[in-house]
């Protein structure tokens, strides 16, 4: 089942709107602002620059009347990524240094806190093999996110998230 979402310029689901079930780039190209959102199936992930770049934001099925004020952004979306159903196996692994450098650990399920299971102060690159994933800065699934799917990532810096420590890890599932 593909995923579905809907953009108002407005809060509380007002004024113009644009659907969509796929990535887009650029929401300005059809809307000149966005207040509120509607996740009617799926998973998405919404950024808050173009291209999805800038802070990003976990949006499951629900209605997010005023989103701003809601999950704590000061700019509207800008740019969506539909998150695709994964069915089967979860891994990655994570390493504590840039181009997978220091420790490393295999992961299949959600950690709350790296430091705490892997007496591991720091994440700075990570090899997903299987299903998509939501980083967070701060243990317990807290502070800003990062979506990770399929793929190496060699230096969280060199993808605009320098100063950034990940701390926490979730599986994005049809229950996240």
């Amino acid at each position: 089942m593909m995923g579905k979402i809907i953009f108002y310029e407005d809060k509380n689901f007002q004024g113009r709107s644009y659907e969509t079930s796929s990535d887009c780039s650029e929401l300005t190209s059809y809307l000149s602002r966005c207040h509120s959102c509607r996740v009617e199936s799926g998973n998405f992930m919404v950024y808050d620059r173009p291209n999805f770049m800038g802070n990003q934001y976990f949006m499951r099925r629900g209605e997010y009347s005023d989103y701003m004020s809601m999950m704590g952004m000061r700019e509207c979306i800008r740019s969506c990524r539909m998150i695709p159903m994964h069915r089967g196996n979860y891994r990655m692994r994570i390493y504590e240094r840039e181009n997978f450098g220091g420790q490393m650990h295999e992961m299949m399920d959600d950690c709350d806190s790296i430091q705490e299971r892997y007496r591991m102060s720091d994440c700075q690159s990570c090899n997903v093999m299987d299903g998509h994933w939501l980083m967070y800065e701060q243990p317990h699934f807290r502070g800003r996110q990062m979506y990770m799917r399929p793929g190496e990532y060699r230096s969280f810096r060199d993808m605009g998230m320098s100063g950034m420590r990940f701390m926490s890890m979730r599986r994005i599932t049809d229950m996240c």
